[in-house]
C-alpha cells in the first residue's frame, strides 16, 4: 500500500472512532426506536464485496421488514435487490432513517475494522458482483465507502451504467482533497428529498439465465479476478461528471 493510502486508510479509523463516539447517543436512541417500533433485529447485516471483491459483513440499521428479499417475489418485483415507488417493504421508521441516512451509521464500524472507508464506491452485494464485467470491477479496486462519487452525483437517480462510470472516475482521480470534497458534498446534501426510484435493468438483465437473455458484451468475472483498465469510449470521462444531485447510495435492496 502506497505511504498515502496507509495513512489515509489510518485517519479514516481514527475518525471513524471518534465518529462513533460522539454519535453513540445518537446510535442508541435509533437502536431503542427500532426495537420498539419494528420488533427485535436492530442491525440488518450482509455479505458485500469489499476490496478486491473479499466479502466482508456489512452493518446497516435495519430500515426495512425481515425477509425483504424474499418477499420481493410475492410482490412482482423483478429485482429482489432494487426498490420499487413506496415500497411497502420499508418499516415506517425506516423512511425516516433511510432519509437522513442515519441508517448507515453502523458502518463507522466496518471503516474502524478497515473493511471500508468513509468515502469510495458502495459496496455492492456478492450475486450482482458476480455477474461484473472486467470493467466494472474497477470499482473494486479501492476499499468501499459509506459515500461515493456516484452517490453525490446522482445518488438513486442515475442508473447502474453511469454509477460504473463515475465509480472508475473515483478510481482513477482519487486524491484525500478528491475524497474531502465528496464528505462536504454529502453532508451538504442530506437535505435534499428522496430521489425518484429506477428499476435496475442491468442487474435483473444479468441475473436471468443465459439462455434467457442476449449474450453480453463482455464476459461476467469472479470476485478474484482483477480489474482490467478502462476502454477508449470512456475517454469523454476524464473529465470530471457533470453533477446530477443527490448524496447517498440507496439500492434498497442492499439494505434492509
Amino acid at each position: 500500500m502506497k505511504p498515502i493510502r496507509l495513512f489515509w486508510d489510518l485517519a479514516n479509523r481514527f475518525v471513524a472512532a471518534v465518529a462513533l463516539i460522539l454519535l453513540s447517543p445518537v446510535l442508541l436512541v435509533v437502536a431503542v426506536w427500532i426495537r420498539v417500533a419494528d420488533g427485535p433485529g436492530i442491525l440488518f447485516v450482509q455479505d458485500r464485496a469489499g476490496l478486491g471483491g473479499r466479502p466482508f459483513r456489512m452493518l446497516k440499521f435495519r430500515s426495512m421488514v425481515h425477509d425483504s428479499v424474499a418477499m420481493s417475489s410475492g410482490l412482482g418485483i423483478s429485482d429482489p435487490f432494487g426498490l420499487v415507488e413506496n415500497d411497502p417493504r420499508i418499516t415506517a421508521c425506516g423512511r425516516f432513517l433511510r432519509r437522513t441516512s442515519l441508517d448507515e451509521l453502523p458502518q463507522l464500524f466496518n471503516v474502524l475494522a478497515g473493511q471500508m472507508l468513509l468515502v469510495g464506491p458502495r459496496p455492492d452485494v456478492l450475486p450482482q458482483v458476480a455477474n461484473y464485467s472486467p470493467i466494472d470491477a474497477r470499482r473494486l479496486e479501492v476499499k468501499p465507502g459509506i459515500t461515493g462519487w456516484a452517490q453525490v452525483n446522482g445518488r438513486d437517480d442515475i442508473d447502474w451504467p453511469q454509477r460504473f462510470i463515475l465509480d472508475r472516475w473515483y478510481v482513477d482521480n482519487w486524491s484525500p482533497a478528491l475524497d474531502l470534497r465528496i464528505v462536504w458534498r454529502t453532508f451538504a446534501d442530506l437535505r435534499r428529498g428522496e430521489p425518484p426510484v429506477h428499476v435496475d435493468t442491468l442487474n435483473i438483465e444479468r441475473a436471468q439465465p443465459a439462455d434467457a437473455m442476449p449474450v453480453p458484451d463482455g464476459d461476467t468475472v469472479p470476485l478474484s479476478i482483477p480489474a482490467q483498465t478502462r476502454s477508449s469510449n470512456e475517454r469523454r470521462w476524464d473529465e470530471e461528471p457533470v453533477r446530477g444531485g443527490g448524496d447517498r447510495s440507496r439500492d434498497a435492496s442492499r439494505a434492509a
